[in-house]
């Protein structure tokens, strides 16, 4: 079970996975993005962390038509969230796909990347 909670407009989540932790509140915060508005079927929001030991992770929610929606009763859909864990290259996607700020990939992945 994955906790949940309000704060300023953004979503708090703290879930255990795989004997690992991963806390909003307690990892760097490195980018975000977010698809339409709240209470749009289609809406979602993510955003990506790096915790103190340096693994990755997303903190998503999404409308009943997001990735993120979650049964809620028989033939039913809502709208749901979720901690998803990234490998390294899978951060460096996301972050190419949903930033264009290039200092976080320098700050990050300078090993990574290479001139063209």
């Amino acid at each position: 079970m994955m906790a949940k909670e309000k704060r300023k407009g953004l979503i708090r989540m703290r879930k255990v996975i795989e004997g690992k932790r991963y806390d909003t509140e307690t990892a760097t915060k490195v980018a975000d993005d977010s698809y339409s508005n709240y209470g749009d079927l289609a809406y979602w929001s993510e955003e990506i962390y790096r915790t103190k030991r340096g693994n990755w992770f997303l903190a998503g929610e999404g409308g009943a038509l997001s990735k993120y929606a979650r049964s809620v009763g028989q033939n039913e859909i809502g709208g749901g969230s979720a901690i998803i864990p990234l490998t390294r290259g899978k951060a460096l996607a996301w972050l190419e796909a949903h930033t264009t700020n290039s200092k976080v990939y320098e700050k990050y992945f300078t090993d990574m990347l290479e001139d063209a």
